[in-house]
């Protein structure tokens, strides 16, 4: 459902993605890598808000996209922010309000969206991703500054909704989706070095993650 076949992209001379093919299908697939390592670049890839030097893409025609920084309409409320994007993709008020359950906007509902902690802002931004039910969803760091407990909850919808869905999730921390992911795929300089299903790593994602990046990282010594 998601595809692309050796896409690359360079930004003033550095090479954000080199030659990546990658493909996901139906289920929750994990995407991590060091800093800088083009993980956001393929999101942003994949959403159509940047374009491969070379190289295609393939998408569903009904795709979302939950922002790093949330995108979301500040000086609106919850319930307004809901209102002008089910107005543009035509969601109905029962899946909405669906959502607004399942991620406990409800008692925010009327509080703008600047007057939000973090962790409300990540979960009015998910629930916008999902308002027109997308065949495909990328959540870019969806857990980045979060509580425990938000997290958690986050990390539930998107593993709910992956059963019949493609969601791809761009995170540093693997250990909260350990019990959910199909599949992980490891950037590191812009190209692909590391994929592996759920049932090739036993030791969970995170050990399959720093072992790679222990192979491939320069070694810094033990002093500075």
């Amino acid at each position: 459902m998601l595809e692309a076949n050796g896409v690359t992209k360079t930004y003033d001379g550095t090479t954000a993605l080199d030659d990546v093919s990658v493909s996901f299908g139906e289920g929750l697939h994990c995407v991590a890598g060091p800093n800088g390592s083009g993980k956001t670049t393929l999101m942003r890839v994949f959403a159509g808000l940047t374009r491969p030097d070379t190289g295609t893409v393939s998408t569903p025609e009904s795709f979302g996209y939950a922002f790093q920084v949330p995108n979301v309409y500040p000086d609106l409320t919850v319930d307004e922010n809901l209102d002008v994007f089910a107005s543009l993709v035509g969601a109905d008020d029962a899946w909405r309000e669906r959502l607004v359950e399942r991620l406990r906007l409800g008692p925010e509902r009327d509080r703008t969206a600047t007057d939000l902690s973090g962790g409300y802002r990540k979960k009015l931004d998910l629930a916008l991703a999902l308002l027109k039910r997308p065949d495909a969803l990328v959540l870019d760091e969806p857990l980045a500054d979060l509580d425990p407990a938000t997290s958690r909850r986050l990390v539930a919808v998107a593993t709910a909704y992956a059963e019949d869905h493609c969601v791809l999730a761009c995170t540093h921390n693997l250990d909260a989706f350990a019990d959910a992911y199909e599949t992980l795929t490891v950037l590191v300089d812009g190209a692909v070095r590391g994929e592996w299903a759920r049932e090739e790593l036993s030791d969970g994602p995170a050990s399959a993650y720093d072992g790679l990046l222990a192979d491939v990282q320069p070694n810094w010594g033990n002093g500075f």
